[in-house]
């Protein structure tokens, strides 16, 4: 049986019931982007770190960006159903711990997850009241651009991650909302994001986050 989590949640005052936010869309839409200028904005939300078995990015922390494990390690979690969410992605795997959204659920926060549309849809099954949005770009020149920008240089791996996002695409209408990460207006795309958090957390009938 799901662990019912936050029960008190739906008197936590003027924030409303603290949610399980679900931000996807395919890579290199700006998704890490946009959470890190929510927390430069100092918007009060527990931000999930991920799990991952694939190799840190020139930069990333580890404990920050990722927790980065072996593959055994994350296997081990697996297997003590300690994620609240995994999929291998690009032959690596990515999951969401479970005790620090129950935590900061606890503590009346919303909590913000970042995952590709596999792991969103396998949240939703979990947890049917989180909050899911879809992220894109304007097109598909646009994205081609900022997976360059981001280091995706070889024309196989471009290929494929193009290929997926059209492929992610086609499910955004499972998504309780979609926001366009229009160039140079990352601010906008934030500010819709928080809106949309705060209008669906004051809800009359409340979203119920069980995990």
């Amino acid at each position: 049986m799901a662990e019912s989590v936050g029960q008190h949640a739906m008197d936590v005052g003027e924030d409303g019931t603290p949610l399980i936010v679900v931000i996807s869309g395919p890579s290199g839409v700006g998704k890490d982007t946009i959470i890190e200028r929510m927390a430069e904005l100092g918007h009060t939300f527990h931000f999930t770190i991920t799990a991952t078995t694939r190799k840190p990015r020139p930069n990333e922390v580890d404990g920050v960006n990722h927790h980065f494990l072996t593959q055994e390690r994350f296997i081990a979690l697996i297997d003590s159903d300690e994620l609240l969410e995994w999929a291998i992605v690009y032959g690596n795997y990515y999951g969401v711990p479970k005790q620090q959204v129950r935590d900061a659920l606890d503590a009346g926060s919303h909590v913000i997850v970042r995952v590709d549309v596999q792991g969103a849809l396998r949240i939703k099954e979990i947890v049917p009241d989180a909050l899911l949005l879809f992220v894109n770009a304007p097109n598909n020149k646009v994205l081609r651009d900022r997976l360059v920008r981001r280091g995706v240089n070889t024309e196989e791996d471009m290929r494929l991650r193009l290929a997926a996002a059209e492929s992610e695409s086609e499910k955004a209408f499972i998504f309780d909302f979609q926001i366009v990460n229009h160039e140079n207006q990352l601010d906008d795309a934030v500010a819709e994001i928080t809106a949309i958090v705060k209008s669906e957390a004051r809800r009359y009938t409340p979203r119920v986050m069980n995990i």
